[in-house]
């Protein structure tokens, strides 16, 4: 496991502006040819010397080809996806990386919905998981992986899904240092600054008594990811140290160092694992000098799956 920050960023489209019905035409078929950008260096350091590339379907060789390209809301489908070389030949080989070969991050473009998904994968290389969303808009399909092979980098691919029914667009809920989620109450201490690391600490509380058994989940006490509020752009932060390294903790704390790209709101989602069970805690954060916005709606608690159902725990 790396410790500190490990940054894969990307820029999604401006988000779509939909109307009062979202219909079964809401989105194109296919694959989308990426637009090139020029790199800078690694994603991984402190400043975004890498410009996001959020809407690259495509990056290093490696096609994110998503088949369900949109779903109904409110009704359970199986969403499969594959991911292609450069020779369009389905990729059957990764590395495991917290526990998995691939994961899958999904969230709705109001970033209210969040879900933290683990398909599995077929001997042919398609992936698949059953999925639920609530809410119809549209949505972002984030594959994390690193294919097998020395010297292979870490990815993590985007693709847009529509999810059509009525849609009433969300506003973004406002900055709150404690979100409640399950019975559960997590604290957060720190801030995020543009360009610069700083430590945010989660503090894991229930009935008002800290939790310090946390469990293990995918090798770490917790998983933070970290979505920039209008792209999209994609962190995934690793914490402060893991399970059985001889100074970490179970709880009730859990510390990860994390720099913002830019100046901007985020939406920080926390997954735990206490009592045999996943949580995911969910805050609104400001880094920077953002101005304030017009009108907000109470934190919604985001739903957390492990790919095993359509809602998880």
């Amino acid at each position: 496991m790396h410790t500190g920050l490990r940054i894969t960023a990307f820029a999604a489209a401006l988000a779509a502006t939909f109307g009062t019905a979202y219909g079964e035409h809401g989105a194109s078929d296919g694959l989308r040819e990426p637009t090139p950008q020029p790199k800078e260096g690694g994603g991984h350091g402190g400043h975004e010397s890498t410009p996001p590339g959020g809407l690259q379907i495509s990056e290093g060789g490696y096609t994110l080809d998503l088949a369900t390209s949109r779903v109904t809301a409110g009704r359970r489908t199986e969403l499969r996806f594959t991911v292609r070389d450069a020779s369009g030949a389905a990729v059957t080989a990764y590395q495991r990386e917290h526990d998995k070969e691939l994961h899958l991050v999904l969230a709705s473009r109001d970033l209210v919905t969040y879900r933290h998904l683990h398909p599995t994968r077929a001997a042919d290389g398609t992936w698949s998981t059953p999925v639920d969303l609530p809410a119809a808009g549209g949505y972002r399909v984030f594959a994390d992986f690193t294919p097998a092979g020395e010297g292979a980098e870490n990815l993590t691919l985007g693709a847009d899904l529509a999810a059509s029914g009525r849609y009433e667009p969300a506003r973004l809920p406002a900055p709150d240092g404690t979100a409640r989620t399950d019975g559960y109450e997590v604290e957060l201490d720190g801030s995020l600054r543009p360009g610069k690391a700083s430590e945010l600490k989660l503090k894991v509380s229930r009935d008002g008594r800290p939790v310090g058994d946390l469990q293990p989940y995918l090798g770490a006490y917790g998983h933070l990811v970290a979505l920039r509020s209008g792209d999209l752009a994609y962190l995934h932060v690793h914490p402060n140290g893991e399970p059985g390294d001889g100074t970490t903790r179970p709880g009730p704390e859990v510390s990860f160092t994390a720099t913002a790209p830019s100046a901007g709101t985020y939406r920080l989602f926390l997954d735990f694992r206490h009592g045999g069970e996943v949580h995911t805690a969910a805050f609104t954060v400001r880094a920077g000098s953002v101005p304030d916005a017009p009108e907000t709606a109470p934190a919604a608690t985001p739903e957390h799956t492990d790919g095993t159902d359509g809602h998880g725990h």
